[in-house]
């Protein structure tokens, strides 16, 4: 316990400092990244996280060098939490050679498996299986690494799904399956595409335990992940936790958001999980006000530089056009 927070041991107070300044590195990027679409200086599309920061933050702040992450289409908070160069993420949406994939992936496909971030994926539920397929990896050769599945409510109906959870739950992997429940798959609401009330409830057709959990509370997501991340690492099994959350934006840059009110959205807008993170690390005297905006200016920075160094990065040359490519 640090000054009246319960989190897990490992968080130190320079630690909540950094998380801090990580969530606001991960909503400039996106929202820089929505100004650069919206000007045509970004092709292809993407998916931004704006609103659903706490979920990537708080679950991979409890998680060690050694350990995997599998991201989704809605990526580029999960990477930057798990270490990755916002440059080089910068680079790969520019499209320049400098970039995570030389700039012939695009949002959706960025790795570092180095660093333990084994891929986004554009397949939706596709990476719950690579999480599964990492998890028996760990397991099979004792390497003792546990693996943080990230999907969103739309994937929790597809077969990958239930075959994923299935095949973790009965051979005791050391996987933890985080749906990041942002209310809608694509424009569908989740409540009219699930019939039950809490995803969470799926663990119990596969004997695994199931939590629910504030997607835009800090210290629920910390305490919560780690708990799961614990209880695999000690030889029992995967857990699946559903964090109820909220995007800001559209699916993708050419979502108009018409499925939704704008009550809803400044009820959801209301409750800001960096808000909420900022307003508790003051009251536990973790943080000032003038502490908080230095954090959250050189946030902004970075994000600027990294604009900058994808900007002068040269675009592939077309000599190297099949490098890297797999028919």
């Amino acid at each position: 316990m640090l000054k009246n927070l319960e989190i897990p041991s490992m968080i130190t107070e320079e630690k909540l400092k950094d998380l801090y300044k990580e969530m606001w590195t991960i909503r400039y990027f996106d929202e820089k990244v929505d100004q650069f679409f919206a000007k045509g200086m970004i092709h292809g599309t993407t998916h931004l996280c704006v609103g659903q920061e706490a979920s990537a933050a708080g679950s991979i702040a409890v998680i060690g060098e050694k350990d995997k992450i599998v991201s989704t289409h809605r990526g580029h908070g999960h990477c930057i939490s798990k270490d990755g160069d916002i440059n080089k993420m910068m680079a790969e949406l520019f499209g320049r050679e400098t970039g995570y994939c030389k700039g012939k992936g695009g949002s959706m496909h960025i790795a570092d498996v180095e660093k333990g971030n084994l891929g986004a994926n554009g397949i939706v539920g596709g990476g719950i299986p690579l999480a599964v397929g990492a998890a028996l990896t760990s397991k099979m050769k004792n390497e003792n690494y546990v693996v943080l599945c990230f999907f969103g409510d739309g994937a929790t109906n597809e077969g990958s799904f239930h075959e994923s959870l299935n095949l973790a739950a009965i051979w005791n992997l050391p996987v933890i399956f985080i749906c990041e429940n942002n209310q809608y798959g694509m424009s569908g609401s989740v409540k009219e595409m699930t019939k039950i009330e809490h995803i969470a409830s799926r663990s119990e057709g596969y004997g695994i335990p199931g939590k629910i959990v504030d997607g835009l509370d800090m210290f629920a997501i910390m305490n919560t992940v780690h708990e799961a991340v614990e209880h695999a690492r000690g030889g029992n099994g995967p857990t699946l936790i559903e964090m109820k959350t909220y995007r800001w934006k559209g699916h993708s840059k050419s979502d108009a958001k018409k499925y939704r009110t704008r009550e809803e959205e400044n009820e959801w807008r209301a409750k800001d999980g960096i808000k909420r993170f900022k307003d508790a690390l003051i009251d536990a005297e973790v943080l000032t006000e003038e502490e908080a905006k230095q954090l959250q200016e050189e946030a902004k920075t970075s994000i600027e530089e990294a604009v900058e160094f994808a900007a002068n990065s040269p675009e592939p040359s077309i000599e190297r056009l099949e490098e890297d490519v797999f028919a």
